[in-house]
């Protein structure tokens, strides 16, 4: 019998992994992205999350509550979180037979048909 085997690839805390690309200072430290306007947080680091912090969060009281954790606060940069994830996706589809861009930070495999 043959199968297609499917499997979904989900960056994990894509945007502050973008932001710890270009800046490697960050990297350990609590990070959070607020979404446009600076309204919310939109992702959160490991560290962030330890600290409490939930998504959708109100950014003006995260930064009440948690300034003297040193968290960081980005401004979302979605240029550069495109770019990035478009190199990812470039990458992984040199290594994959075909391939479903799903979101930003996501897409689902199609592989080869398998034996089971």
């Amino acid at each position: 019998m043959t199968r297609k085997a499917f499997i979904l690839i989900d960056a994990d805390n894509f945007y502050c992994s973008c932001e710890r690309v270009w800046r490697p200072e960050l990297w350990n430290k609590p990070v959070v992205v607020a979404g446009s306007g600076d309204g919310c947080v939109i992702a959160r680091s490991p560290e962030a999350k330890s600290l409490g912090i939930k998504m959708s969060a109100p950014v003006h009281l995260v930064r009440e509550e948690h300034w003297r954790s040193g968290l960081i606060i980005c401004s979302a940069n979605f240029p550069l979180y495109g770019d990035l994830s478009s190199r990812m996706m470039r990458t992984i589809a040199t290594l994959v037979p075909a391939m479903t861009v799903y979101s930003i930070d996501k897409n689902k495999l199609h592989t080869v048909d398998t034996q089971t």
